[in-house]
């Protein structure tokens, strides 16, 4: 089985498979917030940036990694 997008091209996104872990986490659990609280009317949470196939909040945060929608901001000291 093929994953899309290669996991290779996403990790040079962020310089670290630490740092592609944390941000695909991270942006995974934004997006199932996002799903949850449909219906509601909150809008509290970003919708995916990408248009996906995929129904699986980690694959559709690779995407968007990989699109370059979410990008790692560096931190100011």
């Amino acid at each position: 089985m093929m994953t899309e997008p290669p996991i290779g091209a996403v990790v040079e996104k962020t310089q670290s498979r630490f740092g592609l872990v944390v941000l695909s986490a991270r942006r995974a659990r934004q997006i199932n917030a996002y799903f949850n609280q449909l219906g509601e009317g909150l809008g509290g949470y970003i919708p995916p940036q990408v248009h996906s196939l995929s129904r699986k909040p980690l694959s559709i945060a690779l995407e968007e990694i990989f699109e370059d929608k979410v990008v790692v901001a560096p931190i100011e000291e």
